[in-house]
C-alpha cells in the first residue's frame, strides 16, 4: 500500500516536518469584500465521488489566484458522475478557460443562483489520480496556485480541451483471399500486385506511412481493399507490450563486482519505497545498473520513469534504451510537437509504455503501474525550474516515489550536498562505483598557472602543445570554456569604455557569427560600434575569450583538423547537436570546443585530452552554491577524457592555483571537497542543514520595489514574532544583478532549521502579499528551496 498523505519522513527533510499550512484568509489585514471564490492555499482538496449530483463544483482555474472558483454543474452529467479530476470548460470573465474539478459539494459562499454554470465537461473519466495527487502536493509544497500548477503539469493540447485518448494508425495485411496464389483482378494492375506481394512478406502488417515510403499510393491500397485482398486494423501509435513477449533486443552486459552489489541492493526492495544514491565515477557503468533495474521492474509488469537533465542527453539515452529493450520506450521533452507529447503522455497513463524517459517536466507524467523512478545526474541544476512554478524535479521524484511505495535511484559522479547529507546520515542507502568500466582510472586534474603567460584564444603555450601532441597521436581533444560568444565584452583601449547593456547591470558579449553585441541576460542586441561612443577612438578591442574566439584560434593553429563548436548558438537547429556527436564518435582526430552542454553524461570514447580554459568562475562568486557547482562541472567535464582504450589527461588553467578548495579537488577528488563544504555549510547554517525560501520582487520603478520590500519584511517579522516561529528574515537587499531587463530586483530571504515553520511563515507572507494593494503593482514570487540567489 502506498504511504498516507501527508507523507512521513524521508527525502530532503521536507516530508518529515512539513504539513500543509492553511493560512487565514488575510493574516495581517481584513479580507476584501465581495470575494466570490474559496481559498485553497494548495491544501489537500480531495473529495470522494458522490453518488448524487453536487450543487457546487470547486474548480481550479489557471490564474495567479491561490483559490478555487465555484460553479454550478452543467445539465449533462459525466458517465461516472461529477468527481475530482474532470476537466471542464468554464466562463471566466470574458474568456472561456479549461479548469479541473477539485471539490464536489453542496454549499458556496455566494447564493447558488449567482454562480455561473459549467459550459462543458470535457472528460468521461477523471485525469489519472496519481497525477492529481502530485499536482496538489506540488502546489502545496511550493506555495503556488493549484490552478496554474495543474495547467503547467498537463500537455498543451489537454490545456486546450483535446480529449485524452490514444491516436491510432492503420496497419495493412493480406486477407485470406489475398494470400491465394493468383488472386483475381490484378492482371492489369501490376503496381497493385507488387504492393500485395510486399504485404505478403510482412505477416504482421505494415503501417500506411511505411507503405507510402515505398512509392505506393493510398489509391492502390484502397483498390486492393475494395477487391477484398487486403484489410486494415486500427492500432495505437504506441503498441502495448504483452507479458510473455521477448523483453530484450540484445542481452545485458556483464556486471563487475561493484555494479552487481549495487544491483543486488536495489533488488532487495522492489516492492516498497527504497531511496538509493548511486555515486559512481564518470564511466563506471551507472547506466547499465539503470538498465538492469528497469529489466526487473518491467519484467514484473510495472513501469519505470527515467529523468535526465538536458534535452541533449535524451536522444542518446533513448537510443540506448530502445537498443536494449523490445518494449515501447517513450520520451517527453521540449523538442516534441504538441501531438507527440500528448501521445507519449497518454501511452504512459494507459500503461502501454513501460519505460518513460524525459527531462524535468516528465516528472509529471502519469503512470498506470509505477515501478521505479531513476534520476540521472541528480546534482544537475536544470532539474530546478527557475520561473513560474519553481519546482525541483529531483525533490518531487522523492515525494512521488514515497507516495507510490517504489524504489528511487539517484545517480551521479558528483552528488549534490543535499543528497550526500541524506545518504551519509543513513536516511538513504549509499551505493558506490569507484572503478571505470575501462581499464583506465579517471584522469586527475592538473592545475596550470595562467599568471604572467601569453594567451591565444584563452589558451597558453603548454596547453596548445598538449593539444598538438594529442592530435598527432590520432586522438580527440575537448576544450571546455563555459562562455559562449567571441569575447565577454568589447573595450576601448584609449579611454577604458566597456560595452554595457542599457537594460541590465551587465556587460554585453561580443559575437562574430553574426557580428553584434548581445546581452545574455535580457537578449538585447545591437550593432558593433565603428568608434568608441565615449571618446571617438577607433581602438576597440575584445576582452577575454568565448567559444567563438577559441574556435577561431584553434582553427588557425590546426588548419588540417576539424573544429566543432558546441554551444547554445551553434546547436539551435533541430538535431544539430546529435549530428556533431555522431561525426565525433567516428573516431577521427578533431577538436571539440564547447560549454557545459558537453559536460553532462556524453560518452566520447576517443577524447583523451580535456583543456579547461578558465576554472576560476565559481571560486569567489557571491552565491554560496557556486563552489559546489563549479567543482561538479570540472569533475564532469574531466570525466569525458580517457573513457575507452587510452588514458586521459585534464589540464585546468587557473589564476588561483593555490586556492585551497581547488587544490583539494585536484589532489583528493570531489568526495574530499564535498566533506569540507558540508562542514562549512553546517557551521554557517546553510542548506542542507537549514532551509531557505526566497521572496523575489521586481518592478520598473525602483521606489515601488523598495517600498513593498520594506513593508513585507516589517509585516513578516511581526507575524513571526506573534507566532513564535524560529524563522530568520534577512533583507530586503538588492539582487546580485539589481537591474535586469529594465526592471529592479529585490530579495527577502527566509531561513529556518525547521521546514514546517519556514512554510508557515511563507504561507503567511504570500497571503499578506495577495491582500496588499501595493503588491499588485509589483511582480513577486516565492521560491521554496532556491538553488540560486540571483
Amino acid at each position: 500500500m502506498p504511504p498516507p498523505d501527508p507523507l512521513p519522513g524521508t527525502a530532503y527533510g521536507f516530508l518529515s516536518t512539513y504539513k500543509p499550512v492553511l493560512p487565514p484568509r488575510t493574516p495581517w489585514g481584513p479580507v476584501e469584500a465581495g470575494h466570490s471564490s474559496r481559498a485553497d492555499a494548495g491544501g489537500q482538496l480531495s473529495n470522494p465521488p458522490r453518488p448524487s449530483t453536487p450543487r457546487v463544483l470547486g474548480i481550479a482555474i489557471p490564474s495567479p489566484l491561490r483559490r478555487l472558483f465555484d460553479y454550478r454543474p452543467c445539465r449533462e452529467t459525466p458517465p461516472g458522475g461529477w468527481q475530482p479530476g474532470l476537466r471542464v470548460r468554464v466562463p471566466f470573465g470574458r474568456r472561456q478557460l479549461v479548469g479541473v474539478v477539485i471539490e464536489c459539494r453542496d454549499d458556496s459562499e455566494l447564493p447558488l443562483t449567482d454562480l455561473k454554470p459549467v459550459d462543458t465537461c470535457l472528460d468521461g473519466t477523471p485525469l489519472p489520480a496519481d497525477w492529481l495527487w502530485l499536482c496538489r502536493f506540488t502546489a502545496r509544497y511550493y506555495q503556488h496556485p493549484l490552478g496554474d500548477t495543474l495547467h503547467q503539469a498537463m500537455p498543451v493540447l489537454l490545456r486546450q480541451g483535446r480529449p485524452l485518448e490514444a491516436r491510432t494508425r492503420e496497419r495493412w495485411q493480406p486477407t485470406p483471399a489475398g494470400l491465394e496464389t493468383d488472386p483475381p483482378g490484378l492482371a492489369r494492375a501490376p503496381r497493385q500486385a507488387e504492393l500485395l506481394e510486399m504485404l505478403r512478406q510482412h505477416p504482421h502488417g505494415l503501417g500506411t506511412q511505411a507503405i507510402l515510403a515505398q512509392s505506393f499510393t493510398r489509391e492502390q491500397l484502397r483498390a486492393l481493399a475494395d477487391k477484398g485482398l487486403v484489410s486494415a486494423r486500427e492500432e495505437p501509435l504506441t503498441a502495448p507490450w504483452k507479458a510473455g513477449e521477448p523483453l530484450f533486443a540484445e542481452p545485458a552486459l556483464p556486471l563487475n563486482s561493484e555494479q552487481a552489489t549495487a544491483l543486488a541492493a536495489l533488488h532487495e526492495r522492489l516492492d516498497d519505497y527504497h531511496p538509493c544514491l548511486l555515486e559512481g565515477v564518470t564511466g563506471s557503468g551507472k547506466t547499465e545498473v539503470y538498465l538492469q533495474l528497469i529489466e526487473a521492474v518491467v519484467g514484473r509488469g510495472r513501469q519505470a520513469l527515467v529523468l535526465v537533465p538536458e534535452i541533449g542527453l535524451t536522444p542518446q539515452t533513448l537510443a540506448r534504451f530502445r537498443q536494449r529493450f523490445r518494449v515501447p520506450v517513450v520520451a517527453l521533452h521540449s523538442g516534441l510537437t504538441d501531438n507527440e507529447r500528448l501521445d507519449a503522455w497518454e501511452a504512459a497513463a494507459s500503461g502501454r509504455a513501460p519505460i518513460v524517459i524525459g527531462t524535468r517536466s516528465a516528472l509529471f507524467t502519469p503512470l498506470a503501474r509505477p515501478g521505479a523512478i531513476i534520476v540521472d545526474e541528480e546534482h544537475d541544476g536544470s532539474f530546478k525550474q527557475q520561473d513560474g512554478l519553481r519546482y525541483h524535479a529531483r525533490d518531487l521524484a522523492v515525494a512521488r516515489a514515497h507516495h507510490h511505495g517504489i524504489p528511487l535511484l539517484l545517480g551521479s559522479a558528483t552528488p549534490s550536498l543535499e543528497s550526500l547529507a541524506r545518504a551519509r546520515s543513513g536516511d538513504w542507502r549509499h551505493l558506490s562505483l569507484t572503478r571505470r568500466a575501462s581499464r583506465h582510472a579517471p584522469a586527475r586534474l592538473e592545475l596550470v598557472d595562467l599568471r604572467g603567460r601569453r594567451r591565444q584564444g584563452g589558451l597558453i603555450p603548454p596547453a596548445i602543445e598538449a593539444i598538438r601532441e594529442t592530435l598527432t597521436a590520432g586522438h580527440q581533444v575537448l576544450v571546455f570554456i563555459n562562455r559562449r560568444g567571441f569575447a565577454p565584452t568589447l573595450a576601448c583601449h584609449a579611454c577604458g569604455w566597456l560595452a554595457e547593456c542599457d537594460h541590465c547591470d551587465a556587460r554585453m558579449t561580443l559575437h562574430r557569427q553574426p557580428p553584434l553585441l548581445a546581452c545574455h541576460h535580457c537578449d538585447r542586441r545591437r550593432a558593433l560600434p565603428d568608434v568608441c561612443p565615449g571618446c571617438g577612438s577607433g581602438d576597440l578591442r575584445p576582452l577575454g575569450s568565448g567559444t567563438e574566439r577559441t574556435e577561431e584560434t584553434l582553427a588557425a593553429l590546426f588548419p588540417e583538423v576539424p573544429v566543432h563548436r558546441i554551444d547554445r548558438d551553434s546547436t539551435r537547429r533541430r538535431d544539430a547537436f546529435e549530428r556533431v556527436l555522431t561525426e565525433v564518435r567516428r573516431g577521427e582526430p578533431c577538436l571539440l570546443v564547447g560549454t557545459q552542454m558537453l559536460a553532462k553524461g556524453h560518452h566520447l570514447p576517443h577524447v583523451t585530452l580535456v583543456v579547461v580554459v578558465n576554472a576560476d568562475a565559481g571560486l569567489y562568486a557571491s552565491d554560496f552554491r557556486a563552489l559546489e557547482q563549479s567543482a561538479q562541472l570540472l569533475v564532469q567535464v574531466a570525466g569525458r577524457a580517457g573513457r575507452a582504450d587510452h588514458p586521459g589527461r585534464v589540464l585546468v588553467q587557473t589564476l588561483h592555483g593555490d586556492d585551497p578548495h581547488l587544490r583539494r579537488l585536484a589532489e583528493q577528488g570531489y568526495a574530499a571537497l564535498a566533506d569540507q563544504l558540508l562542514e562549512e555549510r553546517r557551521a554557517a547554517g546553510l542548506p542542507p542543514f537549514r532551509f531557505l525560501a526566497l521572496l523575489r520582487l521586481e518592478s520598473p520603478r525602483e521606489e515601488a520595489v523598495n517600498a513593498l520590500g520594506g513593508q513585507a519584511a516589517e509585516a513578516l517579522r511581526r507575524w513571526i514574532g506573534e507566532r513564535g516561529l524560529a524563522v530568520d528574515c534577512l533583507g530586503p537587499v538588492p539582487a546580485p544583478m539589481e537591474r535586469r531587463q529594465n526592471r529592479y530586483h529585490l530579495q527577502l530571504m527566509l531561513a529556518s532549521s525547521r521546514r514546517s515553520m519556514l512554510h508557515e511563515a511563507g504561507a503567511g507572507l504570500v497571503a499578506w502579499l495577495e491582500a496588499t494593494p501595493e503588491a499588485r503593482r509589483v511582480r513577486w514570487s516565492l521560491d521554496i528551496d532556491p538553488q540560486t540567489l540571483s
